[in-house]
């Protein structure tokens, strides 16, 4: 039976939102229309809004209402835009997003490392005894010039624990490792409850400066091959057994 891949990020975020100890955790996402971008805009101030159906971070556009300006602003790729009026922006937003439908999503600010915003990934696997289990953390560190994180959009992947030296104690640290792993085990937990046939997913999660994770989005078919890029290879090794385990990839030897 193959593994499920579910591309819907609405269908994944009604899933999570089922789960009364995950809402807390999902920012608010709403339909993309004219009403509800700038309902959200006066709410939020930052609003991100998204493909419903779409991978490596295109199409993502970042839309800021400043509370110290009058003016209106937007990012899509490494081009900005301002405005000073909500019917202006709107009508060139329209014709810079992709012609597909969209979603509207509560803006959190990254935490940052050496002036540039982050996210992390979290993995989770099936293992061999069929148990959901958090398997890899990585960081994703933004392009200077850009709003996504993502490897394939520039971005640049770093190990969780050297990005949040800067925001954690040592002694901090350990505790919210695991709350992280165990947050992992509950989405898939959760996805898996209405897509049964599920097998991994990663896991993107924003940090806000009070250090709550928040769960920005859930790939059900994610890139194992990110974590060859951290210093501890057993890492990736881990991820790629568990892969092979349940058939998404063919045993044989990678070098890792």
């Amino acid at each position: 039976m193959p593994i499920q891949r579910v591309r819907s990020k609405r269908a994944k975020t009604n899933a999570l939102m089922a789960d009364p100890e995950l809402r807390d955790y999902i920012p608010a996402t709403e339909s993309f229309d004219r009403r509800t971008v700038e309902r959200m805009l006066e709410q939020f101030g930052m609003i991100y809004v998204k493909p419903v159906n779409g991978t490596f971070g295109r199409g993502v556009i970042r839309i800021e209402k400043p509370e110290t300006s009058s003016a209106y602003r937007f990012q899509s790729g490494e081009r900005r835009y301002e405005f000073p009026s909500f019917d202006g922006m709107y009508r060139r937003l329209l014709s810079v997003k992709k012609p597909r439908a969209y979603l509207s999503q509560q803006g959190i600010h990254l935490l940052k490392y050496q002036g540039r915003s982050f996210d992390l990934r979290v993995m989770v696997q099936i293992n061999p005894q069929s148990v959901w289990e958090t398997t890899g953390m990585i960081g994703r560190v933004a392009h200077p010039r850009k709003i996504v994180t993502n490897y394939h959009a520039g971005g640049t992947p770093a190990p969780v624990r050297t990005l949040m030296a800067e925001h954690l104690t040592s002694e901090q640290w350990p505790p919210f490792e695991d709350r992280l792993r165990k947050l992992g085990v509950s989405v898939a937990a959760a996805l898996a409850r209405r897509f049964p046939r599920l097998k991994e997913i990663g896991i993107d999660i924003a940090v806000d400066e009070s250090l709550k994770p928040w769960i920005l989005e859930v790939n059900t078919l994610p890139d194992p091959f990110l974590f060859r890029r951290l210093p501890d290879k057993s890492v990736f090794r881990k991820i790629y057994a568990y892969a092979v385990s349940y058939g998404r990839f063919k045993s044989r030897k990678r070098r890792a």
